[in-house]
């Protein structure tokens, strides 16, 4: 019997009924596991200085942290339906200002090292599949092993201590230069000698990973017959590998890259801390030790929703290359 065909509305329809109890379980274990932390808020607060029980007392009941935790997980999720994240404890400000300040510094490092990644990394990996297991083929798997092994912090205090401190070539740290009033396409210039070096140590991972999925991806569709066909016709080998395999290969390939994003939005925190890059990694790390909870909280929930948003998109190029994955 013939399966009902359901529209691209449809499926993603189905997949944001899905997206809604993840999101409401990621707001209850990122809650129960950030208050559950050893550490509290008001001691961090107070500081070292005696401070009198009135005063602290005061300030658990300001932030509502004198309350049991369920009614304070349920007062969150109420807060977060009428679309409040919070204030934050640390910064004086509400939570989605504190975090909105930081995020256009975040994607765009991400999405420069997720797009450099994506372009670097798919090349690779068609020119290893077009001459397998030659030198080319060898050296790239050899870089690809190096790439994904090797840690982000380590590779970005590498890149300061060779290109920026020996060499000069490029910034170490920062997203603009602090000491210039620049403008316009002088400033957009500075912002992007800043951001070559954290970008490059944040995608060398993910260019590996590319890579090596391009190329088993071309190598399976390589080997299939009607390209044996094509290349009978006399059709131009770039024609063959580009238009035909390189286009029946992109779903592993698109679903990896849309996969990366999600992990390079959670895995920047620590390139942003090594390269003192403003965004939300940034953010997050200065929180954890003020003990910021409703910032560290609104960060998290972001960045899930960020993720699961990717993972939607990635779902609908899979359904509209492929139109076998909506039954």
């Amino acid at each position: 019997m013939r399966e009902k065909s359901v529209t691209l509305g449809e499926f993603v329809f189905r997949r944001l009924l899905h997206a809604i109890p993840l999101l409401l379980a990621v707001v209850v274990v990122n809650f129960t596991i950030i208050h559950l932390a050893p550490g509290d808020p008001v001691n961090v607060m107070v500081g070292d200085f005696p401070a009198p029980p009135e005063y602290v007392e005061r300030l658990r009941q300001e932030f509502g942290l004198d309350r049991p935790l369920w009614q304070q997980l349920l007062l969150y999720i109420g807060n977060l339906l009428q679309g409040n994240f919070g204030f934050s404890f640390a910064n004086r400000q509400p939570v989605l200002q504190v975090i909105f300040n930081r995020l256009p510094a975040t994607l765009l490092l991400s999405g420069t090292a997720l797009l450099f990644a994506a372009i670097v990394g798919v090349a690779l990996g068609v020119l290893s599949s077009v001459r397998p297991y030659s030198w080319l083929d060898n050296l790239a798997s050899v870089v690809a092993l190096v790439g994904f092994s090797m840690p982000v912090f380590w590779l970005g205090q590498l890149l300061i201590m060779g290109v920026a401190l020996e060499l000069k070539w490029l910034p170490a740290q920062g997203m603009v230069s602090l000491r210039a009033d620049l403008e316009g396409w002088r400033r957009a210039l500075d912002t992007a000698g800043h951001l070559v070096l954290p970008a490059c140590a944040l995608s060398v991972r993910f260019i590996a990973l590319n890579s090596r999925i391009a190329r088993a991806a071309m190598l399976d569709v390589l080997r299939q017959e009607y390209i044996v066909a094509a290349r009978a016709k006399g059709l131009p080998e770039g024609r063959v590998v580009y238009l035909h395999a390189l286009r029946n290969s992109l779903i592993p390939i698109v679903t990896v890259i849309g996969f990366n994003f999600g992990f390079l939005l959670a895995g920047s925190a620590l390139v942003e801390t090594v390269f003192a890059w403003p965004g939300i990694g940034r953010l997050l790390y200065d929180s954890i030790f003020a003990r910021d909870y409703p910032v560290i909280m609104g960060i998290f929930l972001i960045v899930c929703a960020g993720i699961i948003a990717i993972n939607l998109l990635t779902d609908i190029a899979y359904a509209y290359l492929d139109p076998r994955v909506r039954f």
